[in-house]
């Protein structure tokens, strides 16, 4: 991949990671579709199996789009030459010149996809050539006890605002504190940062299943958010209510963001939960993202720059620290001259 500072990194997103794109229901079948994510420009088709591909929108003989091309069921044709590459980035067909050397060959950068609960999600690997590391999904939206309904939003902010807002829990008891479920509690509170594998737990130390009082960030191949908000009897079975969330940026000031709203929930319960959550609680978790939305597209784009912390940041300035350290590291790699070939071993003079 073509070389990155650490703040476009930042502003990007870190590579070496698994973003979720868009809904799965976004790529439909014979069709190509084309978004902007992590700063690149993607296509997005299925084949004729239904496998989706994610790749590079450029035609690898003149640089045109390919997602103003034609769908070939196991391939794509561009429509400016009718270059024809398939799901691996392989070009298979040049008609205007057939037999030319630029068939046969893998020419489109292609993006290791996967679809998990409802959205489709690509690796950004520093090195394209490298295998990606497993996808692992958190237990809420990995389906068996678990049911849960995908809220998708793109938002005219950096991902970096959302990223803050999640691991503020302070926000709930003063943005939301109208809300239908983050009412209780105080408005006052002591938080500590507890360790846990490949990330950590931001919490109350005073209050716990009243409001928004903990979140967890894990990073490990892919950043996820998770965090509980209490529900009260009369929302249904399932304790409380469990989201889970990811973000991806789309480029420096605009956002894609992955709401899961889980509850853990089978059999009979499950159909229960999923009635109340579609005539009577969708709206109201929408009249809450509204807030947030509202919030983040309005904050100055400098708003790192004058910001004044407190003891309730500590979740952000720990999470800064952490990814700033990690696109150092990235920006360095990709800065570096690649590793010469090793020498090739002396051959032995023949005996005699």
């Amino acid at each position: 991949m073509a070389t990155k500072t650490a703040e476009e990194l930042l502003a990007l997103g870190l590579r070496d990671r698994w973003y979720p794109l868009c809904p799965s229901g976004t790529v439909k079948r014979g069709e190509l579709t084309r978004i902007e994510r992590a700063g690149e420009q993607l296509l997005l088709w299925r084949d004729s199996a239904g496998i989706v591909h994610v790749q590079e929108d450029r035609c690898p003989h003149r640089g045109a789009r390919l997602s103003l091309g034609v769908h070939m069921g196991d391939r794509v044709a561009c429509n400016y030459h009718g270059v024809q590459v398939d799901g691996d980035g392989v070009v298979v067909s040049v008609p205007g010149s057939p037999g030319c050397a630029l068939e046969g060959r893998p020419a489109l950068r292609t993006f290791p996809a996967q679809e998990h609960a409802g959205a489709v999600f690509a690796w950004f690997g520093l090195d394209e050539s490298a295998e990606p590391t497993p996808l692992q999904v958190p237990d809420p939206i990995a389906g068996g006890e678990w049911d849960n309904f995908l809220c998708y939003v793109e938002w005219d902010a950096p991902y970096g605002y959302s990223l803050d807002n999640l691991l503020d829990p302070m926000h709930g008891a003063f943005l939301h504190r109208n809300s239908h479920t983050m009412f209780g509690g105080k408005r006052e509170a002591v938080f500590q940062i507890r360790a846990i594998d490949d990330g950590f737990v931001f919490e109350k130390t005073d209050q716990r299943g009243v409001n928004f009082d903990w979140v967890q960030l894990t990073d490990a191949g892919a950043q996820w958010v998770t965090l509980d908000i209490p529900y009260p009897d009369t929302a249904g079975p399932g304790g409380a209510f469990t989201i889970v969330a990811a973000l991806c940026a789309i480029n420096e000031t605009q956002h894609a963001a992955f709401f899961w709203r889980c509850r853990k929930v089978s059999g009979w319960e499950r159909d229960s939960w999923r009635i109340l959550y579609r005539n009577r609680l969708e709206a109201r978790h929408w009249a809450v993202l509204e807030q947030d939305r509202e919030m983040a597209e309005a904050m100055p784009l400098d708003a790192w720059d004058r910001e004044n912390l407190y003891q309730h940041d500590i979740a952000l300035v720990r999470m800064r620290r952490l990814l700033r350290s990690e696109a150092r590291r990235q920006a360095a790699a990709l800065a570096a001259p690649p590793a010469a070939p090793a020498p090739a071993a002396p051959v032995p003079a023949p005996t005699r």
